[in-house]
């Protein structure tokens, strides 16, 4: 026998056994999968998504969301802060009910619209390799959640605005 007759005996014995370890990886895999889900259904078939998740966030929506930043009794009657000060001066100093589902909507729309910002300016910074598919998604949650503390932190006072015009 050759030396290149051995190499490929070699390589054929190797995908041979790569190929045995990967049908064991996958057989392991989907009977985790099997069990997780019989356990799933006994469990909690009981229990609607309505009980699982908060009221407009989608299951496995893992952003942090607005609702109930605001839970003071002086959040019910604020003063508008940031742009919304001079419309709230021109319509007669209204005050804001900050911990109502307008106002948490009205910071939702606000953030869609920081987020919007966030985005362009991340557009510009160039990075010297390719991101991968995963490092480019965690960016992404991870922005989500920058504009979120900033809408919630900075006082921009969009959300103010809005929730201002649509009370009307």
């Amino acid at each position: 026998m050759t030396g290149i007759d051995k190499i490929g005996t070699m390589t054929q014995s190797n995908a041979v056994i790569q190929n045995a370890l990967h049908k064991n990886q996958s057989n392991k895999f989907a009977n985790m999968l099997k069990a997780a889900q019989e356990k799933q259904a006994a469990d909690y078939s009981h229990i609607s998504s309505e009980q699982v998740i908060p009221e407009g966030r989608l299951n496995g929506d893992f952003k942090t969301g607005f609702d109930k930043t605001f839970t003071s009794a002086a959040d019910k009657n604020a003063a508008p802060q940031g742009a919304a000060v001079n419309g709230a001066i021109r319509s007669s100093g209204k005050k804001i009910d900050k911990t109502s589902k307008l106002y948490e909507k009205s910071m939702e729309l606000e953030s869609f619209f920081v987020k919007m910002m966030v985005d362009s300016m991340r557009k510009t910074v160039h990075s010297a390799t390719k991101d991968s598919f995963a490092k480019s998604m965690y960016q992404d949650m991870l922005y989500d959640e920058y504009t979120t503390s900033l809408t919630k932190q900075a006082g921009f006072g969009l959300a103010d605005q809005i929730y201002l015009e649509l009370a009307r």
